[in-house]
């Protein structure tokens, strides 16, 4: 391991983007990920490199160190949240987060997933992500958390039976049609609501359709889930009315699936099952939104029509 400044900071660019996708695993929080990525960084350049064998065990190990100590206030931060909290979204089109080349990548940075991952403990949910999504071997999880391997196995057991449990209640990710089925869904939906046509829209929805809002009190957003055909449908009447008179709509790949930017003040996902709309979540926070418009003005990922 060279310890030249300039080659230590080419080692710590090299495994960056791995870094923040490990960092947003364990938050949600793309904003918090950055922050953790500098601590790191802070952390490698002030560090003994001299004893340093594989620069991404090491810089593994600190992000995850990190991410724990942050989980533990944060847990706190979200308990006193206005209304519902859901995972920043983040433009995945450019492989921020890593390749997302099949069904099981792209459920694992899944708003869905990530809102279940809440729910385990810090060291279940670093063991989980460690596992599942960077495939590192129990042994290889003991060394970065300083745990037994055989603890390790225990808490990923766990984890994963939780995780299993919360997909057989229905928290899990819907399976996503391919993007040009989930565009005509779409147009016809948002067809639908911008015409003002209740009726068809209800026809849309599945009958125990759930939306969802985080606005976190920054916003003027539903505080609480809407449930079911009726109600949902009466409001996304008054809603999309409002976010479609006077801005631009189009199609991006947020968290591995297919959503709706709103200009620059609100990003929607909709989930589809056997046809029909399952699920809404909606993201209005400016901050939580501050993060994919940067992605999207750098990258230019807003495509598809603009209604």
């Amino acid at each position: 391991m060279s310890t030249h400044p300039s080659a230590a900071a080419a080692d710590f660019e090299e495994h960056r983007p791995r870094m923040f996708a490990l960092a947003y695993r364990m938050l949600g929080s793309a904003a918090e990920a950055e922050d953790i990525v500098q601590d790191a960084w802070l952390r490698w350049d002030s560090a003994d490199r001299g004893g340093v064998v594989y620069t991404g065990a090491w810089l593994a190990k600190t992000v995850t160190r990190l991410c724990l100590n942050r989980l533990d206030s944060a847990r706190a931060r979200r308990e006193a949240y206005v209304g519902a909290w859901l995972p920043e979204p983040v433009f995945t089109g450019g492989g921020a987060l890593g390749p997302l080349e099949s069904a099981e990548q792209r459920d694992g940075v899944s708003m869905a997933l990530l809102l279940v991952l809440e729910r385990l403990t810090p060291v279940e949910r670093a063991v989980y992500v460690l596992r599942e999504a960077f495939a590192y071997g129990h042994r290889e999880i003991a060394e970065l958390l300083d745990l037994s391997e055989a603890n390790c196995r225990q808490l990923y057991r766990r984890a994963a039976a939780r995780v299993g449990a919360e997909a057989e209640a229905g928290a899990k990710p819907r399976s996503v049609p391919d993007p040009a089925r989930w565009q005509a869904l779409v147009e016809t939906f948002m067809a639908a609501a911008r015409e003002g046509d209740l009726g068809r829209l209800e026809g849309l929805l599945a009958e125990d359709v759930r939306y969802v809002a985080d606005g976190g009190g920054v916003v003027n957003a539903a505080r609480r889930p809407i449930l079911g055909r009726a109600h949902v449908a009466r409001f996304l009447l008054g809603a999309l009315e409002k976010f479609t008179v006077d801005l631009p709509v189009s199609f991006v790949e947020v968290n591995g699936a297919p959503a709706l930017v709103f200009g620059e003040v609100a990003v929607l996902l909709v989930e589809f099952e056997d046809g029909l709309v399952s699920g809404l979540r909606t993201v209005l926070h400016p901050a939580k939104l501050e993060f994919l418009l940067r992605q999207l003005s750098h990258s230019g990922g807003l495509s598809g029509p603009s209604w």
